[in-house]
């Protein structure tokens, strides 16, 4: 009997934190925001301890922040920590681009191209929103074709500390950004197929320095319209 309240109490943990952390990425939870202990308990219809850890286990993802007696808040990097989290995420993407041109015409390969082509169709309708959602895909690809978990592992938690669908928006707020990212992106997976992996490696680089860039200067002009 206890083995099996065991597994549902896990089972209701592991639904919190998925839940929440999704909420977090996808803004539904802005930066700033103090969420509720008690109206998280009531919506999912449990007591608070289960709340109190799913906040422990995100805390320590670094997405949110516990101030004892005053609340859990939804954490926004600093332009430092922004910066330190992009220099990673460059290793970790041109590490990717490397390991898949090593790999040959794996799956990931076709599912690129596909990607590419439904980017090239967003871009020309100026579609956004849906190019920021073939933009996430497309690292995501790149990741998972890498075939190396533990660098999918570390890739994961990062992703989710920058909150990357929130930013990948500002970042294509810049005119002219999304038809610049989605030739970069065409760039990386020429040389992925010419299974050239170093170039691969460096254009997949800079693609994220230009991303970094944009985004900066996104969230510079939205400060300035906030003033």
């Amino acid at each position: 009997m206890t083995g099996n309240n065991g597994a549902s109490n896990g089972s209701i943990q592991g639904r919190l934190i998925a839940e929440i952390r999704r909420r977090i990425i996808a803004g539904e939870i802005a930066p700033g925001v103090n969420i509720s202990e008690f109206a998280i308990a009531e919506e999912f219809g449990v007591s608070r301890t289960p709340v109190r850890e799913t906040f422990k286990q995100l805390q320590t993802e670094g997405l949110v922040e516990i101030r004892p007696r005053v609340g859990t808040f939804v954490t926004t990097p600093s332009r430092r920590e922004l910066t330190e989290l992009f220099e990673m995420k460059l290793v970790l993407e041109g590490a990717a681009a490397r390991l898949l041109a090593q790999r040959g015409r794996v799956p990931e390969i076709d599912m690129l191209e596909e990607n590419l082509r439904q980017a090239d169709e967003a871009v020309a309708r100026d579609d956004k929103a849906r190019y920021a959602e073939l933009v996430d895909e497309f690292h995501n690809l790149l990741i998972v074709g890498a075939d190396n978990h533990k660098l999918e592992a570390h890739y994961r938690t990062l992703m989710n500390q920058l909150a990357y669908a929130r930013l990948v928006t500002t970042s294509l707020s810049q005119p002219g950004r999304a038809l610049q990212s989605d030739r970069e992106h065409h760039h990386v997976l020429e040389l992925i197929l010419a299974k050239d992996g170093e170039s691969a490696e460096r254009v997949m680089r800079d693609h994220v320095r230009a991303s970094r860039q944009a985004l900066m200067a996104g969230l510079d002009a939205a400060e300035k319209q906030a003033r």
